[in-house]
């Protein structure tokens, strides 16, 4: 089991004002030729990160402006250790934390085969991190890959199918059924009341069944892996003020469905991935939700689920639980367009697509 960095001093319900609370998974995931940042505004809670200094130990990588990166090579394979310091003005230390940085080799998992599911929200169903893993997969070196889903939407890759829906929260793929209109049978109008997973059974009503969702759809064979990227639709409405308790409601959807998984395809890898940080402009937000919902907010309520996740869902690898630090990577500026505040842009969704995919090159 990989080491897994305690941080109970940041999970405080009642962090003090002024309090940056880093924030830092155990383990950052890299591949040779695959480029993976840290941006400075996602691991800490402020709206100045350019205020701090932010610096880092680690025989690999680059100090940038805003984020430390790194695009490791083949003799860059292993576990790094990863130091971060963050200083005042002054140069005084605010807070310091480390982590792992896990390069998988290049060919790892070749020779082998992959059978993935993709679930989420409105991130997904854009398609564009789903299209990303496909294409990073379909690279020499990696295991020969199968796509599972019912849902292709337009801008899906031509072997990409997945289960992402706009708008859809962890509780929605275990509640989500309404009768079909009279002749529709399939489609984005049905998908967008019912949960792929439900069926009705012999007395119409809605049952929860994963085995006969990978019989139809999988050639009755379950996942290697199921990825899960969710909880911006959960938690957006929250007090950012106290959003633990709406959270704690989301976190405990969260292990339903989980467990149904586990129940369904136990020898299946879960890999979560954490819930990503905001277009670091208020524009975007503005663009959107006008005053009703401001980045500051939101950025409050995201970090804090993101540390509510790490407390909850770190170090259960023995039961196939993984978490996927898919907040590290996303740039916050230049990986989101001008005018929307949770949706990124081509890049951020690449990145996305980078960390899932190399997490999964560290499984094989």
């Amino acid at each position: 089991m990989r080491p897994l960095l305690l941080l109970a001093c940041l999970f405080t319900t009642a962090a003090l004002a002024g309090d940056l609370q880093l924030t830092l998974p155990p383990v950052v995931y890299a591949t040779p030729d695959v480029p993976m940042s840290i941006y400075h505004d996602n691991i800490v809670l402020t709206e100045k990160p350019e205020s701090y200094r932010f610096e880092f130990q680690c025989p690999l990588g680059t100090s940038e402006a805003r984020r430390w990166t790194v695009t490791p090579s083949d003799k860059d394979v292993g576990d790094h250790p990863l130091a971060i310091t963050v200083k005042d003005a002054s140069g005084r230390v605010i807070e310091s934390g480390k982590i792992t940085l896990h390069i998988a080799a290049r060919k790892a998992g070749e020779g082998k085969s992959l059978r993935l599911l993709i679930v989420g929200d409105s991130l997904t169903n854009a398609s564009l991190y789903p299209n990303e893993i496909a294409k990073q997969l379909a690279q020499p070196g990696n295991p020969t890959f199968t796509l599972i889903g019912t849902h292709k939407p337009a801008g899906a890759a031509p072997e990409v199918r997945h289960e992402g829906y706009g708008g859809w929260k962890w509780a929605d793929f275990l509640t989500k059924f309404a009768p079909q209109p009279a002749g529709v049978t399939a489609g984005p109008l049905a998908k967008k009341t019912t949960s792929p997973f439900i069926y009705a059974d012999e007395a119409q009503k809605p049952v929860s069944d994963l085995p006969r969702y990978f019989r139809e759809n999988s050639d009755n064979q379950p996942p290697d892996i199921v990825t899960f990227l969710l909880g911006i639709n959960d938690c957006f409405a929250a007090n950012p003020d106290s959003p633990d308790a709406k959270i704690t409601e989301v976190l405990a959807n969260a292990e339903k469905l989980i467990a149904e998984f586990r129940k369904a395809a136990p020898k299946a890898m879960l890999a979560i991935g954490l819930t990503t940080p905001p277009n670091a402009r208020q524009a975007g937000f503005t663009a959107n939700y006008k005053d009703k919902y401001p980045r500051w907010g939101w950025k409050r309520i995201q970090h804090r689920l993101v540390q509510r996740m790490l407390v909850r869902l770190s170090g259960r690898e023995a039961e196939n639980i993984h978490l996927v630090p898919t907040e590290l990577n996303l740039d916050p500026l230049d990986g989101y367009p001008v005018n929307n505040g949770v949706h990124p842009n081509p890049v951020g969704y690449a990145q996305i697509g980078h960390s899932f995919y190399s997490w999964m090159k560290s499984r094989w």
